[in-house]
């Protein structure tokens, strides 16, 4: 596919008009306010990582490669190894943000690197390359989720209902978004879904964003509770369930967020298919199954307190809030990637997809 100007623009990080700042929409204040932020300072890039108001793994990645060059753009009067020395430096305060986010630091060491290979150019050559480099990163980023679209949309028919789980739409990749590209895809082609989005406690990322992106592209979009999956599926409005993914073990077992392995066996006691979207990049060889992915556990305020005037619950009472589950490969009906459609058994066709060039 070809991708314009204005592919890049519509993303939630891209370069301001001057091409002089990186220009977010700060998720933390959707959906009830679209704030626009245009940083140009490695301590305001730090921010927006740490605080999530630019959060996904692939967005963050683009964010990461267009913050490097815009860093690059404030030294470029800097002699040569100045440049070098302080565009290291500014990469590895960028990366402690969220020193676990991959794609973070992939995109800043990718920077790094071409200002490695091209030592022998002065410094205003260098920033011309990092700034291609960012336009790459993002254009790279809206094919892979084109890719998943493609083949997402060969396993629905026009008017299915299609449940989705927390947000990996556009706001956390770029314009397709991965769970969401069949839909998106589908839009643009004249292909009408019906999406029920489920508002993903605790954080709320279906409710605030996913059907906030939903309803700003024109699509049939129903908001639901995390509970009421079942009734929405019982009742036959439900034909396909389409979820993002964090990481893919090497048995086809995945983790997602939390409420994912729930969707994944209602969906299976029903008959419906289960499908995870994801870039080929999130399968993980070297991790043999589920049990092997480390969940991480988040602050109990985020079930008491965060969305609420008063607390919901008594200050002394536990509270347990894992980020992420993993759903059973056995729940899975197919896993699609920029790559192709992964079928069952997991164990042996993911290796085929992630030996091929």
């Amino acid at each position: 596919m070809e991708v314009t100007k204005e592919d890049l623009k519509n993303s939630s990080s891209h370069l301001n008009d001057a091409e002089t700042a990186v220009e977010i929409i700060d998720q933390t204040k959707l959906p009830n306010r679209e704030v626009y932020m245009d940083l140009t300072k490695k301590e305001e890039m730090y921010d927006a990582i740490k605080t999530l108001a630019v959060r996904g793994a692939p967005a963050i990645g683009i964010f990461a490669g267009y913050s490097m060059y815009v860093l690059a753009l404030g030294k470029k009067n800097e002699d040569k190894e100045t440049f070098i020395n302080e565009m290291r430096t500014d990469g590895e305060y960028l990366i402690s943000s969220r020193p676990t986010a991959v794609n973070l630091s992939w995109a800043v060491k990718r920077q790094l690197s071409l200002i490695e290979k091209n030592r022998d150019k002065s410094v205003a050559e260098l920033v011309t390359l990092l700034h291609d480099e960012s336009i790459a990163i993002h254009k790279e980023d809206i094919e892979m989720c084109y890719r998943i679209g493609e083949y997402g949309l060969t396993l629905v028919k026009p008017g299915d209902g299609i449940l989705t789980h927390c947000n990996a739409g556009p706001l956390a990749t770029s314009k397709y978004g991965t769970a969401t590209a069949p839909v998106f895809l589908g839009k643009e082609r004249g292909i009408d879904f019906h999406v029920f989005s489920d508002e993903t406690r605790p954080l709320l990322q279906g409710a605030r964003l996913t059907s906030y992106e939903l309803q700003k592209a024109g699509i049939d979009v129903t908001l639901i509770c995390d509970n009421m999956a079942s009734i929405v599926m019982k009742q036959g409005k439900v034909q396909a369930v389409f979820v993002g993914c964090d990481r893919i073990a090497a048995n086809g077992d995945f983790a997602n967020k939390i409420g994912t392995s729930g969707v994944a066996i209602l969906a299976k006691y029903y008959g419906i298919p289960f499908y995870t979207l994801g870039p080929r990049s999130t399968i993980d060889m070297n991790c043999p199954t589920g049990d092997d992915i480390v969940i991480e556990q988040r602050n109990p305020d985020e079930i008491k307190t965060m969305w609420y005037k008063e607390p919901m619950a008594l200050n002394e009472v536990k509270c347990y809030n894992p980020s992420f589950d993993v759903t059973d490969h056995s729940l899975v009906t197919a896993i699609v990637t920029d790559k192709g459609i992964v079928r069952p058994p997991f164990d042996v066709n993911l290796k085929k997809i992630m030996s091929e060039v």
